[in-house]
């Protein structure tokens, strides 16, 4: 397999999969100790910072470029099924969820949105689960956003009418369509 592989363009939105959507803002070369790198720096406006990714370890790190619309669509469709908790112990769980968030598979985020969205007439969530439900919700906004051209709170309430949606259908034995 080539080293150069992956190439992203300067302004080019690329998902990191620990920290979302950023934007190659730069290529850079710079010298670490006494070899020649070639650099992608990534900003993420959300967090503020600022990543420098090897060019030849793009690939390996996980980062790629904005999901297509198949997988948005898959993701959007995920949304809309019925949530799966499974019964093991919330720190389990919480693992998992993390994993699948840092992931930076689309699908799998969406899963966390899903299986973690309280609608109003549901029980109240743990500080943790909505810590997590937050993590995945903005990180799957956040590309929507990117992929659609709109901003990130636009995103999140699309996505929350999905879920409402969702839940509606879900948490009545029968709602007229």
């Amino acid at each position: 397999m080539a080293a150069k592989a992956l190439s992203f363009d300067v302004g080019d939105y690329v998902v990191y999969p620990k920290h979302g959507v950023g934007r190659v803002i730069e290529l850079q070369k710079q010298e670490i100790a006494g070899m020649q790198l070639e650099l992608y720096v990534l900003r993420f406006e959300k967090e503020k910072m600022t990543l420098r990714v090897p060019t030849n370890k793009a690939e390996s790190v996980g980062m790629r470029k904005l999901s297509s619309d198949k997988t948005l669509k898959e993701a959007l469709e995920t949304l809309k099924g019925k949530p799966r908790v499974k019964r093991t112990m919330w720190s389990r769980r919480a693992q998992e969820y993390e994993a699948k968030i840092n992931s930076g598979d689309l699908v799998s985020i969406a899963e966390v949105v899903r299986d973690l969205f309280r609608a109003e007439d549901q029980p109240e969530q743990s500080y943790s689960e909505r810590q997590i439900f937050e993590a995945a919700a903005s990180r799957l906004a956040r590309e929507l956003a990117a992929m659609e051209q709109i901003d990130e709170p636009a995103a999140l309430v699309k996505i929350v009418d999905i879920l409402k949606a969702a839940a509606a259908i879900h948490n009545k034995d029968k709602v007229p369509a």
